[in-house]
């Protein structure tokens, strides 16, 4: 692990290939997607109190870890695969179970990544607005004779939702040609009413549909690697456990899961904290001339940078040689004008106000 850099630039350089430990280095982290204010002190003095039988025994299996997440989502046990965070369980559906899936675009890579080669297909998001339209996206993956079809929701860049009402139609449409329709609610947990945005207590309603929820994002514990995914048809949950190894949770992330149900009020705090943090941000952001910001529903923001600034690449490049922040760019994703756009996750109100005004030294070339 290299831990020296001769210039900011070149640490800039070495970060730009990697995926995380980034608190190894010093700076201020506006790319990866964290809630700050969770686990509270207690789950972690907890931890240490028994690091000693969490490091020298086995931990459970998945039925029994299925029964300590439906403890804390109030499901059944048989309806609920975890894996090691949600990104073991996109892999398996997407690079295992799916013989062609479907994903709006943009979105999060790893569900096009994790399938096999002409097995994805992209279907772009209304441009600019980036609304799903998913009567067109239903034609499409029935059109392409999909099997899978995701939907991220809130959506991992754009931070929008896609109403309920809209995601049961769809699912409706996709069950007459035995389409799987997987609902990725990692981040739901920062939107408004989540109660009633969440298809979670809805399930048993539509066989056809499975959610996917990564804990890392909401409950502040990337390092644990939680997910999980929840379906009333049992015989998907059975191909998907059927792809998971033995011991695929560690017992650190199995005693964070039978402890969580005390914490449920601290919890849900955090997340109010979090959401009142980013709607300050997005208002700040908002103020910047000329920028283009989606209003978010979860904790980070999306924005077009003004016409006459820097790119993206260039932006948080300099952002990160000249003030020590990273933020993350748009290049990768498969969108129109990638490189105008940026995602900034929001952190404390004294760490996002730092990068506003960061942004705003950066944004443009100097005189």
């Amino acid at each position: 692990m290299k831990t020296k850099f001769t210039t900011q630039e070149e640490k800039y350089e070495y970060l730009q290939k990697q995926h995380g430990g980034y608190f190894r280095y010093n700076f201020t982290d506006h790319a990866y997607l964290y809630n700050l204010y969770f686990p509270p002190k207690a789950v972690f003095t907890h931890l240490k109190e028994n690091i000693q039988d969490l490091v020298l025994n086995y931990p459970m299996a998945q039925d029994a870890l299925a029964e300590l997440v439906g403890n804390v989502i109030e499901q059944a046990t048989g309806r609920i695969v975890v894996g090691n965070g949600a990104a073991e369980i996109i892999k398996i559906i997407s690079g295992h179970l799916s013989k062609k899936i479907i994903i709006p675009v943009p979105s999060f890579n790893e569900y096009a990544n994790a399938a096999p080669i002409g097995q994805a297909v992209e279907f772009p998001l209304e441009f600019p607005s980036f609304q799903l339209d998913v009567d067109k996206f239903a034609a499409e993956a029935i059109k392409v004779e999909a099997d899978m079809a995701v939907v991220v929701t809130p959506n991992n860049p754009t931070s929008m939702l896609v109403p309920k009402a809209d995601l049961i139609r769809l699912t409706q449409m996709l069950e007459k040609h035995n389409i799987m329709l997987i609902v990725d609610e990692s981040f739901i947990d920062f939107a408004n009413n989540k109660e009633q945005i969440s298809l979670e207590k809805d399930i048993d309603k539509y066989p056809n549909m499975a959610i996917l929820k990564s804990m890392s994002k909401a409950y502040g514990i990337c390092g644990l690697r939680i997910g999980y995914l929840l379906s009333a048809n049992l015989e998907f949950v059975a191909a998907v456990r059927n792809e998971i190894h033995i011991w695929n949770i560690n017992g650190f992330a199995e005693e964070f899961l039978r402890i969580l149900p005390q914490y449920q009020k601290e919890f849900e705090a955090s997340c109010e904290k979090v959401k009142a943090d980013r709607d300050i941000f997005y208002k700040k952001l908002c103020a910047i001339e000329g920028m283009t910001v989606c209003k978010p529903n979860a904790n980070y923001v999306f924005c077009r940078l003004p016409d006459n600034a820097l790119s993206g690449p260039e932006v948080t490049k300099r952002l990160f040689i000249e003030h020590n922040i990273y933020i993350k760019d748009s290049v990768e994703k498969t969108q129109p004008d990638a490189d105008r756009y940026v995602r900034i996750a929001s952190r404390t109100n004294a760490e996002n106000s730092k990068l506003i005004e960061a942004l705003k030294a950066v944004m443009y070339l100097k005189a």
